[in-house]
């Protein structure tokens, strides 16, 4: 299905749930909290969808899919330090707030990449996940994640 091994599908499956969880948690709570069940599904989920990834060599070798789940593992550990420790202070709850949703915004470049490239099957939206719209799209969504950002930050303050 879809050129997918059966750890592709599973990958792809808990990575589609992570994103559904994100973004229930922001249409409702404006953020990401793993101290609600639609945070803590989201926080499992994405590591399971990193940790999968990881075992997906469909361009070859390591590449930048596998060092973007290494970097949301640990932008997801500094999220849940914030969390659970005084290590930033006064900003722990900005940093824990911002941390999971730049860790959201991770998970739309590959998700974005993969289905433009693949779907509709036989003729794919996109030749490659180099095309330059992509990296245009991922430039406004960057955008768009820094004044949410900042405007979470605020919001918590």
């Amino acid at each position: 299905m879809f050129g997918l091994t059966v750890l592709g599908i599973f990958h792809t499956t808990i990575s589609l749930v992570a994103v559904i969880a994100g973004l229930h948690a922001f249409w409702r709570w404006q953020a990401i909290d793993p101290r609600k069940t639609g945070g803590k599904i989201y926080l499992v989920t994405t590591v399971v969808s990193c940790l999968t990834g990881l075992g997906i060599f469909a361009h070859g070798g390591f590449g930048k899919p596998h060092a973007l789940a290494l970097i949301t593992l640990v932008v997801l550990a500094i999220a849940v330090l914030a969390q659970t420790s005084s290590l930033f202070g006064r900003f722990s709850r900005q940093v824990e707030v911002v941390s999971y949703s730049l860790s959201f915004f991770f998970h739309l470049i590959p998700g974005i990449t993969e289905t433009s490239t693949r779907l509709p099957l036989g003729h794919p939206l996109l030749d490659s996940p180099e095309a330059p719209v992509l990296q245009t799209l991922f430039a406004v969504l960057f955008v768009v994640f820094l004044v949410a950002a900042v405007w979470q930050a605020r919001r918590i303050k």
